[in-house]
């Protein structure tokens, strides 16, 4: 039985492949004569050998795996060697990789050649790194095929080859591809093949790239002509215009401000207010993504295998359901993803009701406000994510949003100790980190709601502005904004006027501050005299900063 079974998986009575239908009957019935023959293994052998399915050849291409969000190159060694039907992939494969074999079998019978018959072994080295996802069935396929002699690839040391395949030989699209095409460029290589789904983002990088649509073009795809695209003008498109929202120019100034310095925003206020839709505004002011931002904003999103429109480029905008574990919004898994953090790179994430998140999840934010990073610890590995973001945070002054109208109005429901219960959960560490503590009230008035309201544009004109000044203040520093300054920069760039020193003095000491307030005051007068074009911090920018940073006393106590 054994035999039989060998017999009929080398050579099926209906060849599936045209080639093997060329075979002469001679040698089909000179094979089926031998099955039952005890020299079965060494006639099998021989048959092998007369026809060159099997050939001591040991081939070579080059691929690329993701950690993180960070590439890394895959050597694809791919050795047929005289033996029994064996197929076997090594390297730390994972599931997908290991389920690669019975895809890329087909997928070479399919598109018209012979599958080896013989011990196929291919390594995905280094072998101490985990190989996840699909994206190794193209090179190994290619190693196969090169290394049986069904077709000639030539020199590929300088080309990677990332895609899965379907069954009948097609290529399907993979996540990954821009940081794998970094990567590529970094270690020196300078054509990339990948499925044509991709090829529009691995056209960001510096490669020559090469889309590919079924297996059987692989051969002749690099004679041809590489992609080209566009390059988008980096400039975000308004979705939502402060134009939009009547009154609440208090709120309106706070972001104006955020966006000019990159601050934390907290907003508090009733329901129906417009939080909601200023944090959603705030996109709209912010300056466009430079080069290398964008690229970084593409390469997060790659790798988590979202969707994101690389034709438009616009600032990330986030807004979790307060529901989110603590893997979701800070990234991790048994093949650490990025979380909600770190898809607000370069963007802004917004908490809307902040204090119905859990408390241990909230306090997850506070190193990445600091450090820009999130650093994941495992048992194998230590994973790096970045999360330069700017944070909208919104909660009612009480569960049920009422505390502090008019009886008359809107009688507040609340007990005391549900009241309490509900602030607790945004720790003092973490509001101490909301630069801009802002109330945004119910508008008393209907006039405000029908005055024309300053357009998006106008307001970006200024903050541009402000970000030209600091880029130019930190060109030979890693920091970008005002907001993430050092101390040593705060002394050397926060330079005040006899008046303004004195004032911060005096509210410093009856307000009871902490370093880190007075550091956050400094920056936030900072960021205001940017905007009023004004080298010396003076009274007035620390008379507005403070007031932005005391809501949190005046109104939640």
């Amino acid at each position: 039985m054994p035999s039989n079974w060998a017999v009929r998986s080398l050579y099926p009575l209906k060849p599936r492949s045209p080639s093997l239908a060329l075979i002469p009957s001679f040698f089909s019935k000179f094979f089926y004569g031998c099955r039952k023959s005890r020299e079965f293994v060494e006639t099998l052998l021989c048959f092998l050998i007369l026809f060159k399915v099997v050939t001591l050849i040991f081939h070579k291409t080059y691929s690329a795996g993701i950690t993180g969000i960070d590439g890394f190159i895959v050597e694809v060694e791919t050795d047929i060697s005289k033996g029994l039907p064996q197929y076997s992939i090594v390297g730390l494969p994972d599931s997908a990789v290991k389920e690669s074999r019975e895809r890329v079998r087909s997928a070479i019978r399919n598109s018209g050649f012979i599958f080896p018959l013989g011990r196929i072994t291919v390594n995905l080295a280094p072998a101490h790194m985990r190989k996840v996802g699909p994206a190794f069935d193209l090179p190994v396929a290619a190693g196969i095929l090169a290394a049986s002699e069904q077709w000639t690839l030539g020199n590929m040391d300088t080309t990677l080859l990332i895609g899965e395949l379907s069954l009948d030989g097609n290529l399907k699209p993979v996540q990954g591809v821009l940081p794998m095409a970094i990567e590529a460029s970094r270690q020196g290589f300078t054509q990339l093949i990948v499925p044509k789904e991709n090829a529009l983002e691995a056209s960001l990088s510096e490669l020559d790239v090469y889309p590919l649509h079924h297996l059987q073009e692989l051969p002749l795809l690099l004679k041809g002509p590489p992609f080209h695209s566009i390059r988008p003008p980096l400039n975000s498109p308004i979705t939502h215009d402060f134009a939009h929202i009547f009154g609440q120019s208090q709120a309106k100034r706070a972001l104006e401000v955020a966006a000019a310095g990159f601050h934390n925003v907290l907003f508090t206020g009733p329901p129906g207010t417009g939080k909601t839709m200023l944090a959603s505004s705030l996109p709209s002011i912010l300056p466009p993504l430079s080069q290398g931002e964008w690229l970084e904003v593409v390469k997060v999103y790659s790798s988590a295998g979202k969707s994101l429109p690389i034709d438009t480029p616009v600032r990330p905008f986030r807004s979790p359901h307060h529901s989110i574990t603590s893997a979701g919004l800070v990234g991790g898994g048994n093949h650490p993803k990025p979380g909600e953090l770190t898809l607000a790179h370069h963007g802004v994430l917004f908490l809307d009701e902040i204090c119905e998140f859990p408390r241990h999840v909230l306090n997850l934010l506070r190193q990445p406000l600091e450090d820009r990073r999130i650093e994941l610890h495992r048992q194998r590995q230590c994973i790096s994510f970045p999360a330069r973001f700017l944070l909208i945070g919104s909660m009612n002054p009480c569960p049920c949003g009422y505390f502090g109208f008019p009886n008359d109005v809107q009688r507040c429901n609340c007990k005391q100790a549900e009241i309490e219960r509900y602030r607790k959960r945004l720790s003092g560490p973490l509001l101490d980190r909301f630069d801009i503590q802002i109330e945004v009230p119910r508008l008393p008035t209907f006039v405000e709601l029908t005055h024309q309201a300053e357009n998006s544009l106008r307001i970006r004109e200024r903050v541009i502005a402000s970000y030209e000044i600091q880029k130019a203040r930190f060109q030979d520093s890693p920091t970008r904004a005002n907001a993430e300054m050092t101390p040593i920069e705060i002394g050397q760039f926060c330079r005040l006027s006899r008046s303004a020193s004195q004032l911060l003095k005096t509210v410093y000491e009856r307000l009871q501050m902490s370093h880190r307030s007075h550091h956050r005051i400094l920056k936030l007068a900072r960021t205001l005299a940017d905007l009023n074009g004004r080298e010396q911090i003076s009274e007035n920018e620390i008379g507005e900063a403070v007031q932005y940073r005391t809501v949190e006393k005046n109104f939640l106590n």
